[in-house]
């Protein structure tokens, strides 16, 4: 977008590629449209591509827990064109930028399955993400976001038993935070003793526990970490007990 489509093409011709090769992917240049539809096109154009087909059951995947959480204000765009840390991001990158204020990306990342391998540390997969903090500020300050008081710990955290689970409380935990209630999952299925301990850490008055039984009758179970207390509750009594 940058230099335009001729740019481009005139940039990639000196790094070697040939004009029959360089017709064949511009249609990724001018892939536009909404994010489902341009998956369908990629799928398309990528049906003889083993790994291309994998990258977009990734992004499939990723498109689906969005849907599961339904962002109100956020929008969601798939560009094909997003280029970042090419020598270390192995699966899908991000960036985000704010809706009300013209300015560029305030942050971004995406997934690498080894860079903590040049560590030492061997086959450990994850996401990055940076923040712009100068930015970042510059947009909090323009639309008046910034708190009149500082915030206390959460107020619950969710324990995370695994994808199924997780996809399940997802759209609770969403909730919760509408209505200003300090709630988080813990973000990966470690063990429950780390979870719980991260909870007491952190003076997280209250845990929830959503497993298989929880699912099934829509019940959840509410942990007092300082009793150590437990109890069942609907999602509307979790809300109720924890609203202002």
């Amino acid at each position: 977008e940058k230099i335009g489509i001729e740019k481009v093409k005139e940039e990639l011709a000196t790094k070697g590629l040939t004009k029959n090769e360089i017709d064949l992917i511009q249609p990724l240049f001018e892939l536009k449209g909404e994010k489902n539809q341009v998956l369908n096109h990629l799928k398309d154009y990528l049906k003889a591509s083993e790994i291309g087909l994998s990258g977009i059951e990734e992004l499939q995947y990723i498109f689906d827990l969005l849907d599961v959480v339904s962002l109100n204000k956020a929008k969601v765009e798939l560009d094909v064109t997003l280029a970042r840390g090419l020598n270390y991001y192995t699966g899908a990158i991000f960036e985000v930028v704010s809706n009300e204020v013209q300015m560029g990306s305030i942050c971004g990342g995406g997934r690498y399955a080894d860079l903590t391998g040049i560590f030492g540390l061997k086959d450990m997969s994850g996401v990055g993400i940076s923040f712009g903090a100068d930015r970042i500020f510059d947009v909090m300050d323009e639309l008046n976001l910034f708190p009149k008081q500082v915030i206390e710990s959460s107020q619950v955290l969710f324990i995370n038993f695994g994808v199924k689970e997780s996809t399940f409380v997802l759209p609770i935990l969403q909730k919760m935070r509408a209505l200003d209630i300090r709630a988080e999952i813990y973000p990966d299925t470690a063990k429950m003793k780390k979870q719980l301990k991260y909870a007491d850490q952190k003076q997280i008055p209250y845990v929830v526990l959503v497993g298989e039984q929880e699912m099934e009758s829509g019940e959840l179970t509410l942990k007092n970490m300082e009793s150590g207390d437990q109890i069942n509750v609907t999602v509307d009594q979790l809300i109720k007990k924890f609203s202002k």
